[in-house]
């Protein structure tokens, strides 16, 4: 499956954001990681409509749209008329995984289902066939610059397993501290979608981005 780099903009320097996105452009990214957080679902606060609105202007990377919200259905129509080309919610989040599906598909958008560290996969199975992405949170939602917790690895394999004994090619996009340094792993495991923060933004984002996009595109 092809690999793709989602840099996070959770990391990036807001006072110039708009240079920071060109950066990783140039250097290779395919996706934009938009994470937008309630302060319910998850401790923090994120950005807002506005953003998401502003970046569909300025950019023509995939928006990468990662609800930490309660209820996330109440603003699957909203997130999609803003510019979200992906829009990927909770497990935990919802009393209705089915709806929130149905409302994506229905606004002609890709569905994209998470689970935080403690949920199993097995939890994902009565929707797996229902999704074009499974997003496998390495760290606990919520707060950028974490490290990457061991276990979550094992569930990325697992969970490419499952998809493999199924005959499915399914995205598996993997969030929270990967780094160059532990990049090779992740991919091993069966990730071909990766978002990084902290290590893509910085000093210099269009080389993090480059650095990336050849590992990556060394692995595919």
């Amino acid at each position: 499956m092809k690999n793709y780099l989602s840099p996070s903009i959770l990391a990036a320097d807001f006072w110039d954001l708009g240079e920071q996105i060109r950066a990783v452009e140039r250097g290779g990214a395919s996706y934009l990681h938009v994470d937008v957080m309630d302060g319910v679902f998850v401790p923090s606060i994120s950005f807002g409509f506005p953003i998401l609105e502003a970046l569909k202007r300025k950019t023509t990377l995939l928006l990468d749209v990662h609800l930490m919200i309660v209820e996330p259905e109440r603003y699957v129509e909203t997130v999609a008329s803003l510019g979200a080309d992906i829009i990927t919610f909770h497990l935990e989040a919802t009393k209705d995984p089915d709806e929130v599906i149905r409302r994506i598909r229905q606004n002609g958008k890709k569905v994209g289902i998470t689970i935080k560290p403690a949920t199993p996969i097995s939890a994902l199975e009565p929707y797996l066939e229902q999704a074009d992405m499974i997003l496998i949170m390495t760290v606990e939602p919520g707060f950028g610059g974490q490290s990457i917790i061991p276990h979550c690895i094992e569930k990325v394999r697992e969970l490419r397993k499952l998809t493999l004994d199924r005959g499915m090619e399914l995205d598996i996009e993997v969030d929270g501290g990967v780094k160059a340094s532990n990049l090779e792993v992740v991919l091993e495991a069966g990730a071909n979608v990766i978002v990084a923060g902290s290590a893509v933004f910085g000093a210099d984002p269009e080389g993090h981005t480059r650095s990336f996009v050849e590992i990556m595109e060394r692995k595919q």
